[in-house]
């Protein structure tokens, strides 16, 4: 039985995680980590993983890109194997999991669905085909409108597959407002949409001359990210020191 702790148990994300761990018979939530202490959970939750008491195998943080800094630290203190799920990182917190998983096993992932990390391949397939073949690719995400990062880091992460089939000769294009001249041949268009519930769309588009290729991906529930998450969990717990993705779990 794996033991996890969930760092942001009280947050939308920790509490549909909680309820899908209470259904598996494989892992169990030691403990949780949140600010919040209004919900009641079945399992003991502390205000930092400081005042934590509770020993476990893994830890999954779905809190804040403001937290992420501690807990890295943390986990790095204690040997503690932690699967990274908030987005919204920067450059330097991004380097930062970099030099944390030399110490501990890490898993990021801008995005735990397992369709998201399959399409993460295709695009990369199809821009070896299409770009070579002069297709513009632009990407537009949707999400709901309390999200507060632009794009989402499932977007940037498909731009960057596609980048890294393509030698990193794309640069991203995130605005066209500021700017009146033609599109250029080495950018990748990111566009961001939010508002109301939607919990998430990517499409990613190749547009040639007369004809387009969209490969799109809807969300219609958060708990495909949570399944993830979950199963990310039960496959780190154990692991040696490493930067991990979901293409590791996925095999």
């Amino acid at each position: 039985m794996v033991k996890m702790i969930m760092h942001g148990c009280n947050g939308a994300m920790g509490q549909v995680i909680s309820k899908i761990v209470e259904e598996d018979e494989n892992i169990t939530i030691a403990a949780g980590i949140d600010v919040n202490d209004t919900i009641q959970n079945s399992y003991p939750v502390f205000p930092s993983l400081e005042a934590c008491t509770v020993e476990a195998d893994v830890i999954v943080d779905f809190a804040s890109a403001k937290a992420v800094n501690g807990l890295l630290s943390y986990c790095s203190e204690k040997r503690m194997p932690v699967v990274v799920c908030t987005t919204g990182l920067s450059e330097e917190q991004i380097q930062l999991v970099e030099e944390t998983s030399r110490q501990v096993a890490v898993l990021r992932s801008a995005n735990m669905s397992l369709g998201i990390n399959l399409l993460l391949k295709l695009v990369k397939e199809a821009a070896e085909v299409l770009a070579e073949s002069g297709f513009d690719i632009e990407i537009l995400e949707k999400h709901h409108n309390k999200k507060v990062d632009a794009p989402s880091g499932t977007a940037l992460a498909l731009a960057d597959s596609i980048n890294e089939a393509m030698d990193n000769h794309y640069h991203y294009q995130y605005d066209r407002s500021q700017t009146r001249e033609k599109r250029q041949k080495d950018e990748i268009g990111i566009q961001a949409i939010r508002g109301g519930s939607i919990v998430g769309e990517h499409d990613v588009i190749f547009a040639g001359q007369d004809e387009v290729i969209t490969f799109q991906h809807t969300a219609y529930s958060k708990a495909i990210f949570a399944k993830g998450a979950v199963s990310a969990a039960k496959f780190l717990a154990g692991k040696e020191p490493g930067l991990y993705t979901m293409a590791d779990m996925i095999g």
